[in-house]
């Protein structure tokens, strides 16, 4: 029977297989990350390690699993250890995770070590939906998980919830300040999510809402790399470069890619020795990831779902697909986003979705489609409109999302109201008056509606 990867088995790793060049042991813990899912294992947890590796410092990782123990049962029998896949390139050992919590099971432990004076750094990957948001982008006091969160007593269920409350005991035991990344596809993530924040706070204790303006900041960044869930021929792979069994790896393409405004409040990792860019503004990195990849990621999942496509790599190479993608980028895409070079963008960004390699579910791209469309689709749709621009492709994508969860292999936070909406006649006019599923921007456009409509 193959030996699982630990710390016991690691001298195991053939030298074939890059290892943590420095004693874990003795590495304290700077970071505490929350929502900890494969693309920050395989994204930040690499970049931080790698700046560890450059430069030194205690910036081992506490992850919080905000929700259920499934990551926590995979890596607390390897110590913490994973492997990282670089797909057609390499496999990697990395060893910078050096706690795994769930919250749930943990609040007192999740709260302490955000509020730990080794602690500088909080970072979030929970993606769109985790963040509460309501239409408007600001913190939605309706929903359940805050309205939950407010009440307090019981252990937060919300990202919100959670920072908010170790904030509190960070207050209280007079830790040094904090600053707190955003790493999900939401335009000024930093802003915004420093703002639910604040508003969070502001509803419980209006003195801890104005420590946390004086002693925390929320820099914006954007993060970019293709992370296909693991699945079985993954871990076959790995299990063969490693010689062990590893339950908690991770795939990813090569390219990585991380812009942080430069807004610490304390210290940090020396990132830019890893390749981080520290800037003073990442807006242009976030139109462009948000606007082009993301935005055609998500246009060829829903039109590629509608013909049982599987992976992304197959729709890029189906020519209308392709032409389609192309097509949208370049007629109403770019128009929107003047200033910045999307051809050239475009271009890099054809060739990695293109990646044979890449086994990128479309139903997992598509996921959440209500949360995501709103930051990727529908302020370029809206925008359009308004300018007398063309809308033709944008809201076919609009339609397309629509129809996907009916499909039933697209999950959605709002899957149940759209199959209810199918089932009542998938009537679109009454689509586009429902404020779960489109914002008042979008509703009160004239143009948009009209722009939506004319391809039913």
């Amino acid at each position: 029977m193959i030996q699982r990867l630990s710390e016991a088995t690691l001298a195991r790793v053939p030298a074939t297989v890059a290892r943590p060049p420095y004693d874990r042991s003795q590495l304290a813990n700077g970071i505490v990350h929350l929502g900890l899912g494969a693309f920050h294992r395989a994204h930040q947890a690499v970049f931080t390690e790698d700046a560890v590796i450059a430069a030194g410092g205690d910036w081992g990782i506490t992850g919080v699993s905000l929700r259920h123990g499934a990551a926590r049962d995979a890596l607390a029998p390897q110590d913490g250890l994973y492997a990282v896949e670089f797909l057609g390139e390499r496999v990697r050992v990395v060893g910078i995770l050096r706690q795994v919590l769930v919250a749930p099971e943990a609040p007192a432990d999740v709260l302490s070590a955000i509020a730990a004076p080794t602690t500088h750094i909080v970072t979030l990957t929970v993606t769109e939906p985790g963040y509460c948001l309501d239409a408007a982008g600001t913190l939605d006091l309706t929903h359940p998980d805050i309205a939950h969160d407010l009440a307090g007593g019981a252990a937060p269920r919300s990202a919100v919830g959670w920072l908010t409350r170790g904030l509190a005991e960070r207050r209280r035991t007079g830790a040094a300040p904090l600053t707190v990344i955003s790493c999900d596809n939401l335009l000024e993530n930093g802003r915004r999510l420093g703002a639910a924040v604040h508003a969070f706070a502001d509803r419980i204790d209006g003195s801890l809402a104005k420590w946390i303006s004086e002693r925390v900041t929320f820099p914006c960044s954007m993060v970019d790399c293709i992370v296909p869930a693991a699945d079985a021929r993954c871990r076959a792979r790995v299990a063969e470069a490693l010689g062990l069994e590893d339950a908690a790896c991770v795939q990813r393409e090569t390219f990585a890619q991380w812009a942080i405004e430069d807004q610490f409040a304390g210290p940090r990792p020396a990132w830019e020795r890893a390749g981080v860019e520290i800037m003073e503004s990442v807006a242009g990195h976030e139109r462009l990831k948000l606007h082009v990849l993301n935005a055609a990621h998500s246009a060829l999942a829903y039109l590629g779902v509608a013909r049982d496509i599987e992976f992304i790599r197959q729709a890029i190479a189906q020519p209308d697909l392709a032409a389609f993608a192309d097509a949208i980028v370049a007629e109403e895409i770019a128009p929107a986003l003047p200033g910045l070079d999307v051809p050239t963008y475009w271009r890099g960004v054809r060739v990695r979705l293109a990646n044979p390699m890449l086994d990128h579910r479309l139903s997992q791209i598509g996921e959440d489609g209500s949360a995501k469309l709103a930051q990727r689709i529908f302020p370029i749709l809206i925008a359009n409109a308004r300018g007398g621009r063309p809308t033709g492709r944008l809201a076919a994508v609009v339609r397309a999302w629509l129809a996907a969860p009916g499909r039933g292999v697209v999950r959605d936070i709002r899957s149940e109201r759209l199959k209810a909406w199918a089932r009542a006649g998938g009537v679109l006019a009454e689509a586009l008056d429902d404020p779960l599923l489109f914002p008042q921007a979008f509703r009160a456009e004239a143009a948009v509606r009209a722009a939506v409509l004319a391809g039913a």
